[in-house]
Order: C-alpha cells, then structure tokens, then sequence
C-alpha cells in the first residue's frame, strides 16, 4: 500500500500541469496514466493536433518550468485575428501590437506540451509518474481515499483528481451526472501548406453549414486547419482525393491565403459540449475535459483546463498553509464554484455564438453581419475582446501580476 497527499487520474497536459503546479508544497503526488510509460520523440512532421495557447496558459506554463522547453521545441506565436463571414459582409481582425502586446497567443502541437510536462513532472522528486496505470476501483473514506489498479496495486490519497478526459472513468465511478449535447458536427483537422504566407494571423471563415480556421505555424506557409462541419460532410472531405480536398479547401476559405496542399493525414472526430453538475466531492476533484469540453470554435478547450490546474493548485497550497483538510468537498467548493463559474460562461458563449452562424436564415445573416461590423468599429470593443482571447479575464489571482 503507497500513501499519497494527491493522486491524479490521466497523464495528460491538464493533469501533469496539475502535478508540476504543486511543486514545492511537500505533498506527496502520484499521477496514473493508462498509457506506456514517456511519450515517443516528436516527429520532424507536426502533429494534427494542436492547441491555441492563450497568455493565461503560457503564464501558467512558465511558472511551472515548461514554458521555455517548449518553445525550444516547436511552439509557433501568432499575432492577429481575422473573422468573417463568408456568405456576406460582416468581418473583424484585430492585431496584439495595436494593444500593447506582443502576440495574441501560440500555436503549439498537443505532443509538445505534453512531453514537455511529463519530463518535468519525472525531473520532481515530490510527483510519482505510474504508466501504464489503469484504475480498478476507488472507495472514498472518511479521512482518504482507497484505489485499487488493475495490476493490484493499492493507493491511498487525500484527494482524488479525475484528470482522465471527456469519457472520465472517475466522474462516472462517483456517479456524477453529466449534462452533454451533440454539436452535430465533426471536426476535420490536418497541417496546410499555402501559396501566400499567413504573417502570424490567426483567420476562422464562417459559412452556413460550417467554421474553417486556419492556425498559423511558424513556417510561413504552413498551418494546422480546424474544419468543422456536419459528419456527413467530414466523411466525405476526408474521403475526397488530394487534389480536390485542396482546392475545395481554398474555395471555402475564398483563397485568403492563395492555393492549398495538404501536408499531413486527414482526421476527424466527434464535437460534443459536456459539462458535469459537480466538479468536486469528497476527496474528488474534476480537471479539464473531465469536468467540461467545449466546442473548438475559439481554440479555448485546453486553456480552460489549465486554469482548473491553476486554481485547484493554488486552493490546494492555501488550504495546506492554512492547516485544513483540502479533500473535504467543504473547502473545494470554493474550487468548484470559481471553475463552474468560468465552464458555464465559455459553454454558453461557444454555444450563443455558433448557433448565431449557423444556417442561412437572412435575419440571422444581417445580424451577425452587424454584430462583427459594430464590434469591428465600435471603440472600446476590441480591447475586451482582445483580452477575452488571450484569457486575461479568466486569471486565478497567482497568475495576476502585482499593479
């Protein structure tokens, strides 16, 4: 039987962040991933799949050692924003250096991340990485909490944190309801090579039936798209061949960025909102896209659990300070109240904003169409909306520096 302080479910970006996050608090952590032991070396070709690293994040990611890995590695910034509507007029963009900063956020392939924060997790002699680790049961008592593993060993915590994804082993195992719906779309994602360089700008294009962003890489021709359209369509661009993949591609895009040449595998994968009714119990905690998962529209989804790793962080160190019992659902209420808080308002702003583009219906056209036309000229507008994405109002107050 191993004794831990925390014992955290799901090696991923969220849950390894979780464990570096509360270095130097003397616990004892342990965090089980199902998967084999360190992630393979990154591959000279980039990743499908990537993720808009806002500043939050990336505050987040210095702080606890990673950040400059990371970059060393392959993280691409990007400065500018586009958005239009590519059925009529509506437009906006907006650039980070007419706002005192020096870009909006970086482009930066899951893989890299990850291996950045598991190597920093195994470099810390408080944090214990189990892989393959796979949870059989959880009993939760009075003063800890008791864990089985499927090879037989036996774990006991003060806290348990679910940090194991969407279809969360531990949520389901707490009975904790979950209220989810189905976007009814898929998301088509693969790495774009095209004729006319990007210059750092982050562009969506919305159209009836569907959003195509394209996420610039550091290359200047290069870029990682996120298509997202009903699961018919997806199947079907996935199936086209090459040659008229690119130019439908270009075509939906209105060649803002000239011809395009697909530079990777095409892959898709289901859209579906999630948000769980409790994100913590006693001696439970939910991070990540175990406690949410958002629709990809604004690239938000893994920044939003890196602030759950944030703020869970800093409530476990206050409350250790403090000399109080953190697994006691009493004290994560605050916890669950902040981050619920956070989910609801990004669920129903992705939610408010699709269904505004979704469809051709002309009320709804000439209202977007004003919407992103007022937004685009109206003064004191763009301020806040360039700080909603680069998740500045989202800050747990450690990340916050001092006026």
């Amino acid at each position: 039987m191993q004794s831990f302080d925390v014992v955290i479910a799901g090696g991923g970006m969220v849950g390894l962040a979780l464990a570096c996050g509360l270095h130097g608090t003397g616990l004892r952590i342990a965090v089980l991933e199902h998967r084999a032991a360190e992630p393979s070396p990154l591959p000279a070709q980039h990743s499908v799949r990537v993720s808009a690293i806002n500043a939050a994040s990336e505050r987040l990611l210095r702080h606890i050692g990673v950040w400059d890995e990371i970059v060393a590695r392959r993280a691409s910034p990007y400065a500018g924003m586009e958005v239009w509507d590519r059925d009529s007029f509506g437009s906006i963009a907006f650039r980070a250096d007419d706002y005192g900063h020096a870009h909006l956020g970086h482009i930066i392939e899951n893989p890299v991340i990850q291996q950045a924060l598991w190597q920093r997790a195994a470099s810390l002699p408080e944090v214990t990485l189990m892989a393959p680790a796979q949870l059989k049961s959880v009993a939760w008592g009075e003063n800890e909490a008791f864990i089985n593993l499927e090879d037989g060993r036996m774990l006991t915590a003060r806290l348990v944190v679910g940090a194991d994804g969407a279809n969360s082993w531990l949520r389901r195992h707490a009975d904790i309801p979950l209220t989810f719906w189905d976007y009814g779309h898929s998301a088509l994602v693969a790495t774009i090579r095209t004729s006319e360089p990007h210059h750092g700008v982050a562009r969506q294009a919305f159209h009836g039936d569907g959003i195509l962003a394209f996420l610039p890489f550091s290359d200047p021709h290069l870029c990682s798209i996120v298509w997202s359209v009903p699961p018919a369509e997806a199947t079907r661009l996935i199936e086209l061949d090459e040659a008229a993949f690119n130019r439908e591609l270009a075509l939906h895009f209105d060649m803002r960025l000239g011809l395009c040449q697909l530079e990777s595998e095409r892959q898709s994968f289901a859209l579906t909102g999630r948000y769980a009714r409790s994100f913590a119990g006693h001696r439970l905690a939910l991070v990540g896209d175990a406690a949410h998962t958002v629709h990809p529209l604004a690239g938000q989804g893994v920044n939003l659990g890196f602030m759950d790793a944030a703020e869970l962080a800093a409530e476990i160190r206050r409350l250790q300070h403090e000399g109080k019992d953190f697994g006691q659902h009493l004290y994560l209420k605050r916890y669950e109240r902040r981050r619920k808080h956070s989910a609801a308002l990004m669920l129903a702003g992705m939610q408010g904003f699709r269904d505004l583009f979704a469809g051709q219906n002309p009320a709804k056209k000439l209202l977007r169409d004003i919407g992103l036309t007022l937004a685009d000229s109206l003064p004191g507008v763009k301020p806040r909306l360039v700080r909603q994405a680069m998740g500045l109002n989202d800050l747990p107050d450690w990340l916050n520096p001092p006026a």
